[in-house]
């Protein structure tokens, strides 16, 4: 399910030359290599905000958010893995966000679903000039698949987003999540079958099956 995406839309502090209003810049190569580690990642951070949130304009906002953070405490960053560590930020503004929202730390809902865009990054990739058949039946299968991933539970959503979707390692994953790698694992799993059973047909019951047969 790993998809190319195009970039979806461009920070304000990047397009500013790494520095936004309000706070200090850091040094010409800390700057530099912030640019070069962090801001890559950028496409994949609204990608997890916007199935957390289910809110594309909101994700905006939240991941404005996150890159001013990163940019402020990228002294602190050891270089284990920029990406967890940016979808760590990312995932803390993703419940703020909620939690001003609505008062309580919860994932808001809402009836449009993500982004046109977002959805059709979930694709695999297919012949570029594709039948008007081949069309439809592709943009079924991605509502589908959208529709499918939204109505998980968020714990078990957000193991599929992260693993088979942005494509981070079990380790990865817990280290976005703060949970262990096991839970992560058992997380993933029952999303998963959540999605198998919500997407593949159902399996036929053999007795009754054979006794169709023998009829």
């Amino acid at each position: 399910m790993k998809k190319i995406a195009p970039r979806l839309f461009t920070p304000r502090l990047a397009a500013s030359n790494g520095s936004a209003p309000g706070f200090s810049q850091p040094g010409a190569d800390q700057s530099s290599l912030f640019r070069q580690v962090i801001v890559p990642h950028l496409d994949g951070a609204y990608n997890l905000a916007c199935y957390l949130t289910r809110d594309p304009v909101l994700s905006e906002d939240i991941v404005q958010d996150a890159f001013v953070r990163a940019f402020r405490a990228f002294d602190q960053f050891r270089g284990a893995s920029p990406r967890a560590w940016l979808f760590a930020i990312v995932r803390n503004c993703c419940w703020s966000a909620q939690s001003k929202q609505k008062g309580m730390l919860s994932l808001v809902v809402h009836d449009s679903g993500i982004s046109t865009e977002t959805g059709a990054m979930l694709s695999e990739p297919v012949d570029p000039s594709p039948t008007p058949e081949e069309e439809v039946i592709r943009k079924t299968e991605i509502d589908r698949l959208t529709k499918a991933i939204e109505a998980m539970p968020e714990p078990f959503r957000e193991a599929v987003v992260l693993r088979d979707i942005e494509d981070l390692s079990y380790a990865e994953i817990a280290e976005v999540t703060g949970v262990p790698v096991g839970t992560v694992m058992s997380r993933l799993s029952r999303g998963r079958s959540m999605l198998a059973k919500e997407l593949l047909p159902p399996a036929k019951d053999a007795n009754n099956e054979a006794r169709s047969n023998g009829q």
